[in-house]
């Protein structure tokens, strides 16, 4: 009964980087494709809408995103307790997680239809200085946006039990239709010329089929975790809620940190709406992308828990660290210092000229604030996330408080600013208190900031040096040879500096393995 887990628990400390980067490898082509259809949709929508009805179509969505927060942490909880039972051959307790998932979830889904009406019904007071015209439509296009995404609330466990079970390519593949048939019927509204409204109806049909297909899925493909609504298994019930209280109130200080900023820029200068959207798309791409990178971590984490001694978590929190801070430099500065000819090749000089400030600090506060996202993810996947909930009330306490003066002295650059304010406040709250606490993670803070943080961090140093020429300056004023001389540089430091010795052999080992397997004997025979 117990021989299953015994080859997890004599694998070797060493090797869970390199199974993480697989996994990481394996989502990381459907992070790109989607990445790549959210590059293409602002350029086409800019070019044939007026800068307030794209700002208003991003306030819709915006505020119909409002509802995601409602999922209080559930599909983190089912795919936590999932990946636990799964490791144990416990398909029961699979079953059991699901099903309390999906009641918690389904009166999360009744309360986003509740909350959707209470933002469509609010729209004159938030935004006061929209043309009155758009006020209709926007309510109707919130309407179909928030109901359809409270409909997705619903179902969306189906997809955290894939998560759980490790199977990462399904919900990856749902993922990669769904945005593709958003992209298209998007596309097609705009084309036609059609109004907001047609433009929410046709995004909130895509997001019904969504949940459809989250279904199906489980049914064809994971069948084996089966549900039973009634009656509710409240011990399941009470440990679920439990472990998501702390969630929750991480969840609602993200909505203050992240999720309301548009409408903050809405509500103090509606003119400016289009702009800090375009300034945030490459922002959100970023993190896409590193959430699809680190996405594997929270379930193995789960398991290797249990099996793990705290200082054996703590050595895999530093490489983890390590590698977050390495995947932020290489997708962040790039976007840093040519954020001005990226913006203008992507939506125009008029767009890049009052965007690229914008870009700039969004992209700056959304580097530090996830470079303790490693930490984070470790414990709640340890059960142990009321550790870190002081740095969140802190970040998004901060956050809040000065977004909310600076927008009214400075507009849409003062919410930007109050982000990365509350950025530096919430990491250093991390480190001053939450890890102070953590006794699953033995790590010392002052090696997790030198050898996690700093160390890779140096990738940033040409950067710095050319700073005058690429932020001082507005647009850049850096020839060929500066942007070649940069490059190098850049790449130099990570190789000999951010990465070490040991990243260096393990990197080469992976990449060579799987050359092996491409071209070994088996695929050349097929």
């Amino acid at each position: 009964m117990s021989a299953a887990p015994v080859p997890r628990a004599e694998s070797k400390p060493h090797n869970v980087a390199g199974i993480l980067l697989k996994n990481s490898l394996s989502n990381a082509g459907g992070v790109i494709i989607t990445s790549l259809i959210a590059a293409l949709m602002p350029p086409f929508l800019v070019h044939r809408l007026t800068p307030s009805v794209y700002g208003a179509w991003v306030l819709v969505l915006n505020l119909g995103a409002f509802v995601g927060y409602l999922d209080f942490g559930v599909q983190t909880a089912v795919s936590k307790f999932v990946a636990e039972h799964d490791a144990k051959g416990d398909h029961d307790g699979c079953g059991r997680c699901l099903s309390t998932g999906l009641v918690m979830m389904g009166c999360a889904a009744l309360l986003g239809m509740v909350l959707t009406l209470a933002l469509a019904w609010s729209v004159p007071e938030l935004f006061r200085k929209m043309p009155p015209a758009l006020y209709h439509d926007v309510r109707l296009s919130i309407l179909f946006v928030g109901f359809s995404l409270s409909a997705g609330l619903s179902t969306s466990s189906f997809s955290a039990v894939f998560l759980g079970l490790q199977r990462y390519q399904v919900p990856t593949t749902i993922t990669v239709i769904s945005r593709v048939l958003y992209a298209s019927v998007l596309c097609a509204a705009v084309a036609a010329h059609s109004s907001l409204v047609v433009m929410a109806a046709s995004v909130a049909a895509v997001n019904v089929l969504t949940s459809l297909t989250q279904i199906v899925a489980w049914k064809q493909l994971a069948g084996h975790v089966r549900v039973k609504l009634f009656p509710v298994d409240t011990q399941r019930l009470g440990q679920m809620v439990r472990y998501c209280f702390v969630l929750t109130i991480w969840s609602m200080c993200m909505l203050v940190i992240s999720g309301i900023d548009m409408t903050m820029v809405g509500h103090y200068a509606f003119a400016e709406v289009a702009y800090y959207a375009v300034a945030a798309a490459p922002t959100t791409f970023m993190l896409v992308v590193i959430g699809g990178l680190m996405g594997p971590l929270l379930p193995a984490a789960s398991a290797l828990s249990t099996q793990r001694s705290p200082e054996q978590m703590g050595a895999i929190l530093l490489r983890t660290t390590r590698y977050m801070t390495i995947l932020l430099m290489l997708t962040g500065l790039p976007l840093l210092v040519a954020g001005y000819p990226a913006l203008r090749l992507w939506v125009g000089s008029s767009y890049a000229v009052r965007g690229v400030p914008l870009l700039r600090v969004l992209l700056l506060a959304n580097i530090v604030r996830q470079l303790c996202g490693p930490y984070s993810t470790m414990v709640i996947a340890t059960a142990q996330q009321r550790l870190a909930t002081v740095s969140s009330l802190v970040e998004g306490g901060v956050n809040l408080t000065c977004s909310i003066w600076l927008a009214r002295h400075y507009g849409a650059i003062g919410v930007a600013d109050g982000t990365l304010i509350g950025a530096f406040a919430g990491v250093g709250t991390h480190f001053v208190v939450s890890m102070h606490y953590t006794r699953n993670l033995q790590m010392s803070r002052l090696k997790l900031l030198l050898q996690g943080i700093v160390r890779p961090a140096a990738m940033a140093l040409p950067s710095i040096a050319l700073a005058g020429k690429w932020w001082l300056s507005g647009p850049p004023t850096m020839t060929a040879a500066v942007w070649l001389s940069w490059s190098i540089a850049t790449f130099l430091v990570l190789a000999l500096v951010s990465l070490t010795k040991v990243d260096r052999a393990e990197l080469v080992q992976t990449v060579s393995g799987r050359i092996r397997r491409l071209t070994g004997p088996d695929r050349a025979a097929v």
